[in-house]
């Protein structure tokens, strides 16, 4: 099983992220839409790092194999670190990409300081409960209008000083060299081989004991009994 992860993510525009940087690995990466119905993971946790951790053991438990998850969003220094883990959700139950960054540009109005900083904290889980974890974090500040078609989530109103352009103009290479997710991403390839072997050990540890038959001892089946 060492070599089977599952990306535990319904979102397809950070699945496409998470696979592109993965391509090369010797690994087979399965995503939760290769398998049937299951019941989602319940994220709330205070931060990043509960997230990725309750979601990435929650479907290794159900699906019996390595899980990678990971829980990213905004903090915006002027907003008291706003919306951190309800980045997704920010603008309520109905969120959308472009609702969530309405919400957060009127709270920016009139703010004269509007660093921001993207955080991912990816974490790697096995069924039993063991998990690694990989943080990434990439600094920008908000702008006061959309740019750019290409992203999701608050891509349009962040601008990267390291490419000269918001997020959502960058192409996904450009975005997944300095993003926080590919900064993860890439400590997490960096140390790929030792994952590994992490993994064989921690699978290993898992496995079903052999049957014990020490209760039935007192019989004796070479012997036809009616």
């Amino acid at each position: 099983m060492d070599n089977i992860i599952v990306l535990a993510t319904s979102n397809k525009n950070k699945l496409k992220e998470i696979q592109e940087i993965l391509k090369d690995f010797p690994v087979a990466i399965k995503s939760l839409s290769d398998f049937g119905p299951m019941p989602e993971a319940v994220e709330d946790g205070e931060t990043f790092d509960d997230n990725a951790y309750k979601k990435a053991l929650h479907y290794a438990k159900v699906l019996g194999v390595p899980c990678l998850a990971d829980d990213s969003g905004l903090v915006v220094d002027a907003l008291d670190g706003r919306p951190g883990v309800y980045s997704a959700r920010y603008s309520g139950p109905e969120a959308t990409d472009w609702k969530n960054c309405e919400k957060l540009l009127g709270e920016m109005e009139g703010q004269t300081n509007r660093s921001a900083h993207f955080v991912c904290v990816l974490s790697l889980a096995t069924p039993a409960g063991p998990a690694l974890t990989w943080e990434g974090r990439c600094k920008g500040e908000l702008i006061a209008e959309r740019r750019g078609d290409a992203g999701f989530g608050y891509d349009p109103i962040f601008f990267s000083p390291d490419l000269g352009k918001t997020f959502a103009e960058a192409s996904m290479a450009e975005k997944s060299a300095i993003s926080h997710r590919g900064r993860a991403l890439a400590d997490f390839a960096a140390e790929f081989s030792k994952v590994q072997v992490w993994l064989r050990q921690r699978m290993a540890e898992i496995k079903p004991p052999k049957p014990d038959h020490s209760e039935f001892e007192h019989n004796d089946w070479s012997n036809d009994r009616m």
